[in-house]
């Protein structure tokens, strides 16, 4: 499947782009079906009534990653690219009070989050660990329309009839991968068309985007940036503590402020470019935590990554270009597309390999064409990157991402940078090859105990201090 670099790096809201994206997605799908004038179920009334309940992952951390704001958000008619983050609380305050959404076109409904919302600890649903049911009633409590939906990484939604249809062919994705002209599906065809056509990742990938567009892709990748660097800007001036009860200071803010007071001062260490990776990392995680605004890079637990990197290029490399920060982009589209179509980039089917490990690919890929690295370099990079994140577990303390995910992402930055720098000093010629690295962490993840794949139950999220 066709995935464009603004299905991977797309615009919302935080903590988590499959617990809070996601399902906020799917409810706007479920009221568009609604307005839509979908068949009622038969001996339905009108529609009166919204429900929902959770499955796997999504119960399991649900509240600990805002599932709840989330539904009830799309249930108001709210998208994750618009909402205003400053407004969700006073929203969400208010549907609980009343039992009552009005989204566009549908007038007023009644969903009291308290009994109409279920986090069903119990019943995983089998297409995927994120799974949720949406139902529509009538007055008399009559089941007029339900909708399964699964969250499957990076704010990607299918219904169970689209999952399924992508479970048993390719035919789709094969037709849809027609209409570019590079429609390489892996890395080893990604390198093979290079070769024969004689142009870069980066380019490849914007003939891409241009044919799927009509226009060339800058202007959207300009806005990505600038989404980007806004994040890092706010999580560098905030303090305080982040939400959800594990009472973990916002540490950003702080670290910047050393390292300011340290230029020019020689008193700057020779590792001192990981701690400002580390800075920028933790101030974007830090501002998903309290469900600010991110771009998921894949996801949003693991969105300080590719920004951490981008603004490293262009604060600390030398002679960084705009050019060269779109290329980036472009080059850690090209390699998340690719691992999400071998593997996954869901935690919660995955772990954290797939989430941090694959931001790591995507930037190490990204900063390695920036620098001018060949295609082969490129490739050894992503590789460099994901082998070394193979095996990790997502087991986030109290279903937040907080402890250890912002701390992941500092490191996933600094792996990043030094996997492209390894590249760069070679050939490109290498023993790994990227694609089976990929595959090794889909069998990883289908081998991984489930307590250790976003469900808090292992890991941790278990092993908390007892004071």
């Amino acid at each position: 499947m066709f995935l464009s670099v603004f299905d991977i790096f797309k615009i919302g809201i935080g903590p988590s782009s499959s617990h809070t994206m996601g399902p906020m997605v799917a409810a706007g799908r479920f009221l568009d079906d609604l307005r839509g004038g979908v068949e009622r179920i038969p001996g339905a009334g009108q529609v009166f009534g919204l429900g929902a309940s959770l499955h796997g992952s999504l119960a399991f951390t649900g509240k600990g990653h805002a599932t709840d704001r989330a539904v009830i958000l799309g249930f108001c008619g709210l998208s994750p690219e618009t909402a205003d983050p400053d407004m969700a609380e006073e929203m969400e305050a208010e549907v609980r009070r009343s039992g009552l959404v009005h989204p566009e076109g549908l007038g007023e409904l009644r969903f009291a989050p308290e009994t109409d919302l279920v986090f069903d600890y119990d019943r995983q649903l089998p297409g995927h660990a994120n799974g949720m049911i949406l139902r529509a009633f009538d007055k008399a409590g009559n089941l007029y329309h339900q909708e399964t939906y699964y969250s499957v990484g990076g704010g990607f939604v299918l219904t169970e009839a689209e999952l399924e249809a992508q479970q048993a062919s390719q035919d789709s994705a094969e037709a849809s991968e027609s209409a570019v002209p590079f429609p390489f599906r892996s890395a080893a065809e990604m390198l093979a068309m290079g070769k024969a056509s004689g142009k870069t990742i980066a380019e490849m990938k914007r003939a891409n985007e241009t044919a799927r567009l009509g226009h060339a892709p800058d202007e959207g990748l300009d806005r990505i940036l600038r989404v980007m660097n806004e994040c890092i800007d706010r999580g560098l001036e905030q303090d305080g503590v982040l939400p959800g009860g594990l009472n973990v200071r916002r540490r950003a803010k702080g670290i910047y402020r050393q390292l300011q007071d340290e230029k020019g001062q020689n008193l700057a260490q020779p590792h001192q470019g990981n701690d400002w990776l580390s800075v920028y990392a933790i101030a974007v995680n830090e501002e998903n935590a309290a469900g600010g605004r991110v771009v998921t890079s894949p996801t949003n637990g693991a969105a300080g990554v590719v920004p951490s990197v981008l603004r490293y290029y262009r604060e600390h490399c030398v002679a960084p270009t705009h050019e060269g920060e779109r290329n980036l982009l472009l080059v850690a589209a090209a390699i998340g597309g690719v691992i999400k179509h071998n593997a996954s980039i869901s935690g919660a089917e995955v772990g954290c390999q797939g989430e941090v490990g694959s931001a790591a690919a995507m930037a190490a890929a990204g900063l390695c064409a920036a620098l001018g690295g060949s295609n082969e370099q490129v490739e050894n990079a992503a590789e460099i990157a994901l082998e070394h994140h193979l095996g990790m577990t997502c087991d986030p303390a109290a279903g937040l991402v907080q402890v250890p995910c912002i701390e992941r992402n500092a490191l996933g930055a600094i792996k990043a940078v030094a996997a492209a720098s390894l590249a760069l000093r070679g050939d490109g010629s290498h023993f790994m090859p990227l694609d089976n690295c990929i595959r090794v962490m889909l069998e990883t993840g289908r081998d991984m105990n489930m307590k250790y794949k976003e469900t808090s139950t292992g890991g941790i999220a278990v092993n908390l201090p007892e004071c």
